[in-house]
């Protein structure tokens, strides 16, 4: 059985995504960190599809814990699937941000994707699978929280650069931007928001996690598409 990971998988499109892997026949690895409520719901919601998953804690903000777990995801031998999707947000201004909120957010939603797929790289098998949970708001300027923008953007372009590390080895490393999305951070805005997002969108709505999820599956069952940073915005635009 192949064997996947998925970040930052206990809800929303992490959630999404790891009934998707399990749905396509994957062993699949699902961590958390800040949301100990949802780990009983995700695994209830799992357990529908299959008993192949385990749900582990790594605080991807501890460089120890990112170490500790690759350590553990290497006793699996080969890992054929990574989906990078756990990422963090800080709500704070430019002069407002201390140095240590800037760092912790550069190390989830970066750094520890970096050290994670290096620490793997040689049980990654010929023909694997990396996709990267990016966001739209890493293209187009984002007014509201500037250490999330930019990461996102580093993001993107990381997938783009392992491209080159991993040529003639049949891996793929794309990455999925997208929109708004319905998930717990965005229930809690106001509706006068929400509607002003719905306006900026030709759909006329926020995407469902599962058709996130279906951006990933295209990735994971098209060998093809490598180094591509694929929109599911709903045709958002913010002028």
């Amino acid at each position: 059985m192949k064997n996947a990971i998925v970040t930052g998988a206990t809800r929303g499109i992490g959630l999404a995504t790891a009934e998707m892997l399990l749905q396509e026949g994957y062993h699949v690895t699902v961590t958390y960190a800040y949301d100990e409520e949802s780990v009983q719901p995700c695994k209830e919601r799992l357990s529908k599809v299959s008993d192949a998953f385990e749900i582990l804690w790594v605080d991807q903000t501890s460089k120890q814990e990112m170490h500790d777990f690759a350590l553990k995801m290497r006793e699996n031998e080969h890992i054929d699937c990574i989906v990078c999707n756990a990422g963090m947000t800080l709500r704070k201004g430019l002069k407002e941000i201390e140095e240590d909120d800037w760092e912790r957010v550069m190390q989830m939603n970066v750094n520890s994707n970096v050290y994670l797929i290096r620490d793997l790289y040689d049980y990654i098998p010929y023909g694997s699978r990396i996709v990267f949970t990016g966001s739209l708001m890493g293209i187009l300027p984002h007014s509201v929280s500037l250490s999330y923008g930019v990461t996102k953007a580093a993001v993107l372009a990381l997938a783009k650069n392992l491209v080159k590390f991993f040529e003639d080895t049949g891996t793929t490393v794309n990455a999925i931007a997208p929109g708004f999305v319905e998930t717990e951070w965005q229930k809690n805005k106001p509706q006068e928001i929400r509607n002003n997002i719905y306006n900026k969108t030709a759909i006329k709505r926020f995407a469902d996690p599962k058709e996130i999820a279906d951006a990933v599956r295209f990735c994971i069952n098209n060998a093809f598409v490598n180094g591509s940073i694929i929109e599911v915005s709903g045709g958002y635009c913010f002028k």
